[in-house]
């Protein structure tokens, strides 16, 4: 196989291709400015949502344009994917009406009789697509809970897939994205990387070798709780072809407001995601110092087991805006404390510009066994919790008060709020 052949999913040596140049600009520059050519006719900074379904040709076969049929392709989709890929560094992106409609694309990629090895604590979705409709089309997973240390062992010849999630949700465990990728491309095995918990602001795994980086575009990229979306980098040119022909035949594709609503968003990612480690972090380390609480899960803590890993793949070593926490008093007091914050609000999902709280065992990820979950850290006293922009003086105290008021309602057996 030459340096430049991309990796495939056959068995083969996995070599990493052709990155694409050094971006000139920064991050921020890069945010605000790829995709976002300006409109040759009016000169406007802002792109126009192009609606249309179909696009007039020329003649027979030949479109006026690069567009055919919004189902293949749209000025605002190809935009959106263009300031991704640049953004994680990436020589291609392909954006999905949702994240699980990116995981299902790429799983379908792979022959009947493939075998994928995954982390145990993943995204409910996730497992539930793994679980229960990637068997149905032949394709088997296995989960371990520590991929660094087992990944060998789980390998085997029909072995084409390793997904990772770093950090996991909800126990935000970190992974050496480098030490499985060198593991895994011995073995010509691609390693995809859930991304979605830190953005491309804080992390860009395809910098540590792996192949395949995706997102739900709901949560950081976009950031304002307003679209549904999904989104897939690589630098591999088959990689292009074999999901690009997935992402049409499928259809599963976002409309082109979602689109621009999207890059809208992701304009201001490394502003929002920088304040969100930094609420996080003030809220981790307070939660840390309450008695009413047992632990904290968060990168970003010294008492993180994993620190020495966000200390290398992270920027700057920050711990994103995600953490969560075992309460005293058990489910009961989970809830109730759910139930008390007046800043956060009580929802799935994460990312957003607001602050969420959430109980994974009700709620995210209720329908995973419960044998299993708790074989992860997923307990019925465990809450999550997604930092937003606001003040973090008032998120501190509003998770502190929460607490405070959850454990002692739980001790006193006070029913109801």
């Amino acid at each position: 196989m030459s340096p430049t052949a991309a990796p495939a999913i056959d068995g083969a040596v996995v070599e990493t291709p052709p990155r694409p140049p050094t971006p000139v600009h920064n991050f921020g520059t890069l945010a605000v400015h790829a995709g976002s050519p300006h409109d040759a006719a009016t000169g406007a900074v802002i792109e126009s949502i192009s609606l249309s379904t179909t696009f007039a040709q020329t003649a027979v076969g030949k479109p006026v344009g690069d567009y055919e049929y919004s189902r293949s392709a749209n000025p605002n989709r190809t935009n959106f994917e263009t300031a991704v890929a640049a953004l994680e560094h990436a020589r291609y992106a392909l954006a999905f009406s949702s994240g699980s409609a990116t995981t299902a694309t790429i799983l379908q990629s792979l022959a009947a009789g493939s075998h994928v090895i995954s982390v145990s604590d993943v995204y409910g979705g996730t497992h539930r697509y793994f679980t229960q409709v990637a068997k149905a089309h032949g394709v088997k997973v296995t989960f371990t809970p520590e991929i660094e240390v087992d990944v060998s062992e789980h390998i085997t010849d029909q072995t084409r897939l390793i997904w990772i999630e770093t950090p996991s949700n909800p126990t935000l465990r970190l992974v050496d994205i480098r030490a499985v990728v060198s593991v895994a491309h011995k073995h010509g095995v691609l390693v995809v990387v859930d991304n979605t918990f830190l953005s491309p602001y804080v992390q860009n795994p395809l910098d540590l070798g792996a192949d395949i980086v995706v997102h739900s575009v709901t949560k950081y990229i976009n950031g304002h709780s307003d679209v549904v979306m999904g989104v897939a980098a690589f630098n591999s040119p088959e990689l292009k072809d074999r999901l690009g022909f997935l992402q049409n035949a499928i259809g599963a594709v976002p409309s082109a407001f979602d689109s621009w609503l999207a890059h809208r968003g992701l304009k201001t990612l490394h502003l929002r995601a920088r304040e969100a480690s930094r609420n996080a972090a003030a809220v981790a380390a307070a939660l840390e110092a309450s008695p009413n609480v047992i632990s904290v899960n968060y990168p970003g803590l010294d008492s993180h087991p994993h620190r020495h890993i966000a200390l290398k793949q992270h920027r700057d070593g920050m711990g994103g805006g995600m953490l969560s926490f075992r309460i005293r008093g058990g489910h009961d007091a989970a809830e109730r404390f759910c139930q008390q914050t007046r800043i956060f609000t009580l929802a799935e999902s994460l990312g957003g510009v607001e602050s969420l709280v959430e109980l994974p065992s009700s709620m995210t990820h209720a329908g995973i066994p419960r044998d299993q979950r708790e074989a992860v850290g997923v307990f019925d006293d465990l809450v999550r919790v997604s930092c937003g922009v606001e003040d973090a003086e008032d998120l501190k105290n509003d998770v502190l008060r929460a607490v405070e008021k959850a454990v002692e309602l739980s001790k006193n057996g006070v029913k109801g709020q």
